[in-house]
């Protein structure tokens, strides 16, 4: 793709999670530079993150979801905390950037996991198929992204990414309404899909109209 496209995409999908990092870094840079200064490495923070949600997976998976979604709630600022962390000691890399996002997709499908296991245990299918829903719908909002910023493409838009879809769960697990809020991360976690898809169709179309054009001029 020319480099003209890529960079009005880029301005074009400011996601909600890039405006929460602007909002918040005045709270989570002074943490992040204390932690920093203790010694505490980003991938102990990452990890740690990880290791929170799978214990709120075991938690929501014996039915004690408001504990469940106040741990998710705590470990949520692992997330901002373990890249700033990293661009302080200077160790920002594409690898860092590769174990982040794959301990989320870890992190997200541990809850589900647990989730899963309590609707199985009760026997409630419905909510089994919400799991289901929210599951792979989360996974192919991710998939979408990752496959087509590794063909050029940019596809970080759509309505629920995975900031979204914790602001609807954590409430879910909290109030102790998790199928609720299971519904409604998986049928918007399909349309943010179909955003993304549409997004990229554009973009690809944008780039064989301007390759064309190219063509035709040097004719």
């Amino acid at each position: 793709m020319p480099e003209e496209n890529v960079n009005i995409a880029s301005k074009e999908q400011n996601t909600f999670t890039d405006k929460l990092r602007r909002v918040f870094k005045g709270i989570f840079l002074p943490v992040a530079k204390f932690l920093t200064h203790l010694g505490i490495k980003p991938n102990a923070v990452t990890l740690a993150g990880l290791a929170g949600h799978f214990g709120a997976a075991a938690l929501a998976a014996t039915g004690h979801m408001t504990w469940s979604g106040i741990v998710i709630l705590l470990m949520a600022p692992m997330d901002f905390l373990d890249g700033t962390m990293a661009r302080l000691r200077g160790e920002s890399s594409r690898f860092g950037a590769f174990v982040d996002s794959v301990t989320d997709r870890f992190s997200e499908i541990a809850i589900m996991g647990g989730l899963l296991i309590y609707f199985l245990a009760q026997g409630n299918w419905h909510a089994c198929g919400a799991v289901y829903l929210a599951a792979t719908g989360s996974v192919m909002v991710s998939y979408i992204r990752s496959k087509a910023e590794g063909l050029g493409y940019e596809a970080k838009i759509g309505l629920l990414s995975r900031v979204e879809r914790y602001i609807i769960l954590v409430p879910g697990l909290i109030f102790n309404i998790p199928e609720w809020a299971l519904w409604i991360i998986g049928v918007f976690a399909y349309f943010t899909a179909l955003q993304r898809i549409a997004s990229v169709r554009k973009q690809a179309h944008t780039e064989l109209n301007t390759s064309t054009a190219e063509v035709n001029q040097e004719k």
